[in-house]
C-alpha cells in the first residue's frame, strides 16, 4: 500500500488508487472507506490476475 495515491475530490469524497496496478481505483466518502475499499480491490484484483495467468508487477523490491 505505499504506493497507494490518494486525493479528496471536490465534492469532499476520495479517491484512492495504485498506479502500477491498472484498474485498481476506489472511491468513499471517507479516507478510513477509501484506504478499506482499495485493500479488497487490490486483493482481488491480484486473485484475479492470478486466476487469468497474468503477470503481476513487482510492487516492493526490498530484500
Amino acid at each position: 500500500m505505499s504506493q497507494a495515491t490518494y486525493d479528496k475530490l471536490e465534492d469532499g469524497t476520495f479517491v484512492a488508487r495504485i498506479p502500477s496496478c491498472k484498474g485498481v481505483i476506489a472511491f468513499a466518502s471517507t479516507l478510513r472507506e477509501c484506504d478499506r475499499q482499495l485493500r479488497s480491490i487490490l486483493e482481488d484484483w491480484i486473485l484475479v490476475g492470478l486466476k487469468l495467468g497474468h503477470t503481476l508487477p513487482i510492487i516492493n523490491n526490498s530484500a
